[in-house]
């Protein structure tokens, strides 16, 4: 029996039947007691030193391992700046990681480069004994060299449902990929190892602890995913819980998508790993034109695109994958896809009756104001708050799409709230940064932090406060995850997953809150982050 207590603290436990704490006494990984005054005595001791502690962080909409992949095998690409950045960056990573059969990068970002001047031609003038894929900051864009487009026989493949090769004016392709055909051709190249798979797990769920958080929802698995999680389980390799939502794609009947996704959960039961929701893209991203709006986009091309999922088809998928007890976890960026996805999932409550199913609508970037109360009651607004503000030339192509009529309709999150809807906080990583205090000050302030130039507030009656974004953050993502029944709170019996903050982020200045460091993150009752400055 190994006990550790955490005292000299002040503690919010997020548990509304008792609050506040000064103490906690962890004993075999869970909660054995908490108090005011003075503690108990234990063999192990952490001195919070008068600082904030608060339940571990759960993030319930990130991609941790193909982010972790990243950290660990591809180019950073999301400062890039222009084409001379771009072709040194290439070339030094591609010394760099000279082992690997494949030359990856991610984060290149819409507002510099495009399907007008990125393609394999200017890829080439960096690495072309090698075939290269880098992906833009959203993953829904990327593109290849002219090596990987002869590995990938491009030349004469055709664009497949909801995925777009871009060619010339002679329909040779350019290298510049768009939506689903990205992981088709991803397919067709040199893959990384087992060993490589593994050193992203180890990579993300490092940069996730160092950051206070102990559990997660990655937004997109398929068997591979879970094959890797699996086996960090079943080896008690995870320093963070994690919970699947498993792909859905076009190409899927009711029958083969619950038949898949039940043998995925019979297989990954948890309670570190399981896989408990069926993941939907229902439209993709403004970059490149294909997310779905009730009216056309406003910008002088014009133009639309249209839902991924037929609105027949969707019904039936929800249904059925409702029926089978898995909760549906749908992107939506454009009105249309959102309300799409809201009349699937009424479907599936009218021919399934009610459950706490957790269903969620992940982004919510544009929600047409007739659907803000339909969110109640049936699906958790999943929110990704760093998006919430002016950050030139990155927001401008969605803004001028959309409309500056419908601005307000735009990460309305305080009108999703008020409307009555479930919601919590993610950051969607690793389109964007995981942190979840620089996430939070936006959730607050509706603008970048004071340090990078901030434009005015992006609509700051849309925001929401300290305690609505810690709540989301630990009560309220345990929930989206299923397991708030042990985790997400602090409470005799819940499991002993805690942080220590370096300040109050109850009672500093909003500007402040980007700065916060994570000094102590406890899994299980075990460090998994201690910050070398933390003397406790």
């Amino acid at each position: 029996m190994s006990e550790t207590l955490i005292h000299n603290a002040r503690i919010r436990t997020m548990d509304p039947t008792s609050p506040h704490a000064s103490w906690a006494l962890v004993r075999d990984g869970r909660i054995a007691g908490l108090g005011l005054g003075v503690p108990p005595d234990a063999t192990n001791k952490i001195d919070a030193g008068g600082r904030l502690v608060l339940p571990g962080f759960q993030d319930a909409h990130i991609h941790l391992l193909s982010g972790g992949i990243d950290m660990a095998t591809a180019a950073f690409l999301y400062d890039v700046a222009g084409e001379q950045e771009l072709l040194a960056a290439l070339r030094v990573h591609s010394t760099a990681k000279s082992h690997l059969p494949i030359v990856l990068g991610s984060g290149w970002q819409a507002g510099v480069f495009g399907d007008h001047n990125l393609n394999a031609t200017l890829i080439d003038r960096a690495v072309s004994d090698r075939p290269v894929l880098i992906y833009d900051s959203s993953f829904h864009n990327a593109c290849l060299n002219s090596r990987a487009i002869q590995l990938a026989g491009l030349q004469d493949m055709a664009d497949p449902p909801n995925g777009h090769i871009v060619r010339d004016a002679s329909g040779r392709p350019t290298g510049m990929l768009h939506e689903e055909v990205i992981p088709l051709v991803a397919e067709r190249l040199p893959g990384l190892t087992e060993a490589d798979w593994m050193e992203g797990l180890r990579a993300g769920q490092a940069h996730a602890n160092e950051h206070g958080i102990t559990g997660v929802l990655d937004a997109r698995v398929t068997e591979r995913e879970a094959a890797t999680y699996g086996r960090a389980a079943a080896n008690g390799l995870l320093t963070l819980r994690v919970a699947g939502t498993a792909l859905v794609t076009e190409a899927d009947t009711p029958q083969t998508a619950v038949a898949r996704l039940s043998a995925l959960r019979a297989a990954h039961r948890g309670p570190d790993f399981h896989v408990h929701s069926a993941k939907f893209f229902m439209d993709g991203v403004y970059e490149n034109r294909t997310a779905a709006n009730l009216r056309d986009y406003a910008d002088r091309q014009g133009g639309n695109a249209p839902c991924m999922f037929g609105a027949e088809q969707t019904r039936a998928l929800m249904t059925a994958l409702d029926a089978a007890r898995f909760a549906i976890h749908v992107h939506v960026i454009g009105d249309a896809s959102a309300r799409r996805a809201i009349e699937g999932l009424e479907a599936a409550r009218a021919a399934n009756g009610y459950w706490p199913a957790q269903h969620q609508l992940a982004h919510l970037q544009l929600l047409d104001p007739a659907d803000f109360a339909r969110l109640q009651g049936l699906a958790t607004a999943n929110i990704q708050p760093l998006w919430a503000r002016i950050e030139p030339p990155y927001s401008d192509p969605s803004l001028s799409m959309i409309g500056q009529d419908r601005w307000p309709d735009v990460y309305a999150f305080r009108r999703i709230l008020d409307a009555g809807a479930d919601w919590c906080l993610s950051s969607d990583w690793a389109v964007s940064t995981l942190n979840p205090f620089e996430i939070i000050e936006t959730a607050i302030t509706r603008q970048k932090r004071v340090d990078d130039d901030p434009q005015a507030p992006f609509f700051a009656d849309q925001a929401l406060t300290i305690e609505e974004c810690v709540q989301g953050y630990t009560v309220n993502a345990a929930r989206a995850c299923w397991r708030n029944h042990f985790t997400g709170m602090l409470r005799p019996g819940y499991s002993a997953d805690l942080i220590v903050l370096d300040r109050d982020v109850f009672t500093c200045p909003p500007q402040n809150i980007s700065q916060t460091r994570v000094l102590c993150t406890l899994f299980k009752g075990h460090e998994v982050y201690r910050n070398p400055d933390f003397p406790g």
